[in-house]
């Protein structure tokens, strides 16, 4: 159901590009290291975001939210794998942030960083499961490649929703062969939030001389 929502709605906002004139829905919902701050809500908004003149952008984005959706959401429930999700999206534009000039005003969209979190968990909880691996690492190493080689895709949120993802996957599946009580769980990523929220403050702090 999550899974199919979060399509739906990146469907639903597609359209919305296309339908409203002046670039109205990128200007006011794309991420941009310089809104960090006083718009923090675009590091979220902007993983709901395609390029309108791409649709395979938002094709393979999709394509590949629905193959890691059916794997994570029966197992973190849908609750968990939406906060997986959200949270990797907004580590994705942390990443961006903090691996480009801080003062960069360049629009970023995509749902690419929460994607690249589902692929940490993925490999996380597979590793944890003893199931195989390799296939795994041959698409991520795919499509890390691809976003280095390939001019104007933001690799940097790709790094940082993949490290986002991962740490998010350690805390709620862990090590061991019991889950964690679910009030650690939900505390466990409170504190990735947080970390983000500090990195961002950080990081923009750091343009004051």
């Amino acid at each position: 159901m999550v899974t199919w929502s979060i399509i739906g709605l990146c469907v639903a906002v597609y359209v919305l590009q296309l339908a409203i004139p002046g670039d109205y829905v990128f200007q006011n919902f794309a991420f941009a290291n310089m809104a960090a701050v006083d718009e923090p809500w675009r590091m979220l908004t902007s993983a709901f975001l395609h390029s309108q003149s791409n649709i395979l952008h938002l094709g393979l984005n999709m394509y590949t939210l629905w193959i890691f959706g059916q794997m994570l959401e029966p197992l973190l429930g849908r609750a968990r794998f939406l906060a997986l999700y959200l949270i990797s999206a907004v580590g994705g534009s942390v990443g961006y942030m903090l691996l480009t000039p801080v003062t960069s005003n360049v629009g970023v969209i995509g749902a690419s960083g929460a994607i690249f979190g589902l692929f940490g968990a993925a490999l996380l909880i597979q590793r944890r499961m003893g199931g195989a691996m390799t296939q795994l690492w041959v698409l991520l190493a795919i499509n890390l490649a691809f976003g280095f080689m390939v001019p104007g895709i933001a690799w940097q949120a790709h790094l940082g929703g993949l490290a986002t993802g991962a740490a998010c996957a350690g805390i709620l599946v862990g090590s061991g062969h019991t889950r964690r009580p679910a009030v650690l769980q939900w505390a466990g990523l409170a504190v990735v939030v947080i970390a983000l929220a500090l990195l961002t403050v950080w990081r923009d702090a750091s343009t004051v001389i």
